[in-house]
């Protein structure tokens, strides 16, 4: 084998974050081991600065692109043209984030606005809210929330199970890899601009996080 190739080899066996070297103190404290969860790091406030701190943490995060729009604009030069490209990410098991990337090519937006999506990166509530089912499953929402964004209001109700995604095809890419399957929507405003529409969807999500749902109160200890 010549040296040549066993450079390449080596360098594609190599994982890229053992070359990281973190610039912030919430990057330092992941990669020493000291914080290990996204819930500890939304407990002490931290902001995510560094797209490595989503990449120790879930290193099977999928991505979806949800808008792709040409912009142009008219310059001295002549006229230019660059790519907006929406990204979602999740998991799949309540974590979830959105961001936009501008570039001229496609690629580098691509990767642009899947790095802002990781420094979005939140949580949200899985469930089974629905009156109808009451199986415990975490198939749908522990209950109704609205999200909004821009000029556009999205509510998400909890359906029972088989129900599937009811709601546009965005809302459905955001809501896979968030990994609901059964939910009832309402949509208002301009609902054309999938930008928001998808912004709005992870808002409405992210609401599941701020109250605490009557099913968890025993495990919390409200009721004692």
């Amino acid at each position: 084998m010549s040296k040549r190739r066993k450079r390449r080899r080596s360098r594609q066996d190599r994982n890229p974050l053992d070359d990281w070297d973190p610039k912030t103190h919430l990057g330092h404290m992941v990669k020493e081991g000291h914080i290990s969860s996204l819930e500890a790091i939304i407990e002490e406030n931290y902001n995510i600065r560094e797209s490595e701190i989503v990449d120790v943490l879930f290193p099977d995060l999928r991505q979806e692109i949800v808008d792709v729009s040409l912009v142009q604009r008219q310059s001295d030069s002549g006229q230019q043209k660059s790519f907006r490209i929406t990204v979602v990410v999740g998991n799949g098991e309540g974590v979830i984030g959105i961001g936009i990337g501008k570039a001229p090519e496609f690629v580098p937006a691509i990767r642009s606005a899947e790095t802002r999506a990781k420094l979005n990166l939140t949580m949200f509530r899985r469930g089974c809210g629905s009156w109808e089912c009451r199986c415990g499953e975490e198939h749908s929402l522990p209950f109704q929330v609205q999200g909004h964004a821009g000029s556009v209001s999205v509510t998400l109700r909890p359906a029972p199970k088989g129900t599937g995604l009811v709601t546009a095809d965005v809302g459905k890419t955001v809501l896979r890899i968030a990994g609901i399957k059964d939910v009832w929507s309402i949509r208002k405003g301009r609902s054309r601009t999938s930008s928001n529409f998808g912004k709005a969807f992870v808002d409405a999500l992210v609401q599941t996080f701020k109250m605490l749902p009557p099913q968890e109160w025993s495990m919390s200890g409200v009721g004692e």
